[in-house]
């Protein structure tokens, strides 16, 4: 687990938040930034980058909803809600914004530190499925390169699909470039 400084608490029950304040700083928060209404928690969390931040569902302006959401297209932080209740709809709206962990008011103390875990936790295997998306998008498109490549060659010089596939990887170790490059440069002297 990743080691958590600060946190953003956005919450239009200030006795609520007081009391979140009190129980993140015993479980060894550094700083604590508060707020009541969703605007807010968007404009404190780009500006300030907590290491987490927890919302209300319901609160004033923007819901906690629409602020997670504005909040995770800039960060990649770790995002808990508060909420009252548990409809379909809220926790439908809040799986598409990459909520990590749900809390139940009234809040139980003991529920605090696993609710922070598992949007930690989530949060970063998110962010590693992105990654290996990425990864896989740009495998595809060398992958569609050196095909392509592979197709001129066969066409321009005759070759059989192996030796044109032999041809760009000799060229590659030669000129000690990858084969996207090689293919990229086949490509473009073929245009």
């Amino acid at each position: 687990m990743i080691l958590l400084r600060s946190a953003l608490i956005c919450d239009d029950e200030p006795i609520l938040r007081k009391s979140l304040k009190k129980r993140l700083s015993e479980l060894g928060f550094d700083e604590i930034i508060e707020c009541g209404d969703g605007i807010k928690a968007v404009e404190l969390a780009l500006s300030k980058l907590p290491d987490i931040v927890i919302l209300d569902v319901a609160m004033p302006q923007m819901d906690g909803i629409s602020a997670a959401r504005e909040i995770r297209k800039k960060l990649k932080i770790p995002i808990i809600l508060l909420t009252a209740c548990y409809d379909p709809d809220t926790v439908k709206r809040a799986g598409e914004c990459g909520i990590g962990a749900f809390l139940a008011k009234p809040l139980r103390d003991q529920d605090l530190w696993p609710a922070i875990e598992l949007a930690c936790a989530h949060a970063e295997e998110i962010e590693e499925l992105k990654e290996q998306v990425e990864d896989l998008k740009e495998n595809l498109e060398t992958r569609k390169l050196i095909e392509k490549a592979k197709g001129a060659l066969m066409r321009n010089q005759g070759l059989s699909e192996p030796e044109a596939f032999r041809k760009m990887q000799k060229l590659a170790m030669d000129k000690r470039k990858s084969m996207r490059q090689i293919a990229e440069a086949i490509l473009l002297t073929e245009s």
